[in-house]
C-alpha cells in the first residue's frame, strides 16, 4: 500500500513540476494542495490520512495542538534548513522526523534590491500613471552617494552590502553581536549603535534573524529618530518592526517611505491596513520564490523522502 504525502501551500501549482518525482510514484501517492487553509478543522480533514507532509517555510505553521490531531504523521519536510513555525519539541516527542532542504540562496537578496529600487524610482506610482494615462509624476532619489544601513551582516545582509557598494553607497551596518573585524572584512562602516545607523541611513534594510532579541527591535521611538526622507525596507520578519508603529510612521511622515515583503499574518488579510497604506510597497513574501530556489527545494524534498524510505534520513532538524 502506498504512503499518502501532501504538499500545502503550493500556491503557483508547480511543486510536481519543479522535480523529478517519478522515481518514488510507485511507494508514494503525492497530492498538492495549492491554496492555505487556515482553519484547523479544515486542514486535518484534508491531511489526517497522510504519513508525510510537506510545508513551504512558514506558510502553515505545525504547533503541537496541530500534530496531536495528525497520528499518521511519520515525515514532515520544510523547505529551508530553519523553520520556526514548527514545534520540533512535540514533533520528536510523537516520533516525526522532521527534514530541511537546501536552497538556491539569492532570490531574497535580489527582491530586496529591486525593493529599494522601487521606492528610490517610485515605480509602482509611475507605472499607475501610465496605465492611467498620465505622465511624470514624481522626482526619484538617487541611490549614489547615499547611505545605506544594513541591520544584520549575515549571508544576506552581506549581500545587500555589496550591492549597495556597486551603487555607490555608503554602507554602515550593525547587529547586537556584528564585530568591527566582521564589518572590516565586508569593507562596510561598523555602526556604534542601533540607534547610529537608524539617525544617519538614507535607506535601512533588515536582515536578522526573528528571536527573542531581534522581536521589536524596532519601535516607534526608532522610527521617529530616521531622517523624514529615509526608508525602511524589511524582507527578513514582520515581528521584527513594531507593526503599529510602522504604520504610523507611514501615515504621520516619519519616514518617506518603506517596502516590506513580510507580514505578521500571512496571507494578508483583505482589509488589512497595510493593502491601503500610499508611502509602502508591499510584496506578498516573495522574497524566496524564485525559479532557481523553487528548483532547488522540491529537487530536496524527494532525496528526503527517498532516504526517509530507505531508513536513512538527510537533512534531519531537531
Amino acid at each position: 500500500m502506498k504512503l499518502r504525502c501532501a504538499i500545502l501551500d503550493d500556491y503557483q501549482q508547480v511543486a510536481l513540476t519543479a522535480a523529478d518525482w517519478s522515481q518514488m510514484m510507485d511507494k508514494v501517492e503525492v497530492k498538492s494542495i495549492e491554496r492555505h487553509i487556515d482553519q484547523q478543522d479544515e486542514l486535518v480533514e484534508q491531511i489526517a490520512d497522510c504519513e508525510i507532509v510537506v510545508i513551504m517555510r512558514e506558510r502553515t505553521p505545525f504547533r503541537a495542538d496541530l500534530l496531536a490531531r495528525l497520528p499518521r504523521l511519520k515525515l514532515l519536510i520544510t523547505t529551508g534548513m530553519r523553520n520556526a513555525s514548527v514545534d520540533m519539541a512535540a514533533a520528536a516527542a510523537q516520533g516525526i522526523t522532521v527534514c530541511g532542504t537546501g536552497g538556491a540562496g539569492n532570490a531574497t537578496a535580489e527582491l530586496t534590491w529591486a525593493l529599494i529600487l522601487g521606492l528610490a524610482r517610485n515605480i509602482v506610482q509611475e507605472h499607475n500613471a501610465i496605465r492611467s494615462g498620465g505622465w511624470q509624476s514624481t522626482i526619484g532619489t538617487d541611490l549614489y552617494g547615499k547611505t545605506l544601513g544594513v541591520l544584520g551582516l549575515g549571508k544576506l545582509g552581506s549581500k545587500i552590502a555589496k550591492f549597495g557598494q556597486a551603487f555607490g553607497m555608503d554602507v554602515m551596518a550593525w547587529s547586537q553581536n556584528l564585530t568591527q573585524e566582521r564589518a572590516d572584512e565586508a569593507g562596510v562602516r561598523l555602526a556604534a549603535s542601533k540607534e547610529e545607523l537608524l539617525a544617519n541611513s538614507d535607506f535601512v534594510s533588515i536582515h536578522l534573524v526573528l528571536s527573542d532579541r531581534t522581536r521589536g527591535l524596532i519601535r516607534a521611538e526608532d522610527l521617529k529618530r530616521m531622517r523624514s526622507t529615509a526608508y525602511l525596507i524589511n524582507t527578513s520578519r514582520a515581528p521584527i518592526v513594531d507593526q503599529a508603529a510602522l504604520a504610523e510612521a507611514l501615515r504621520s511622515g516619519w519616514i518617506a517611505g518603506a517596502a516590506v515583503d513580510v507580514f505578521e499574518v500571512e496571507p494578508l488579510p483583505q482589509h488589512d491596513m497595510y493593502r491601503s497604506l500610499p508611502n509602502l510597497l508591499a510584496t506578498p513574501h516573495i522574497g524566496y520564490v524564485s525559479q532557481a530556489n523553487y528548483e532547488a527545494f522540491y529537487r530536496d524534498v524527494v532525496e528526503d523522502i527517498e532516504a526517509y524510505l530507505s531508513g536513512s534520513p538527510v537533512r534531519t532538524l531537531v
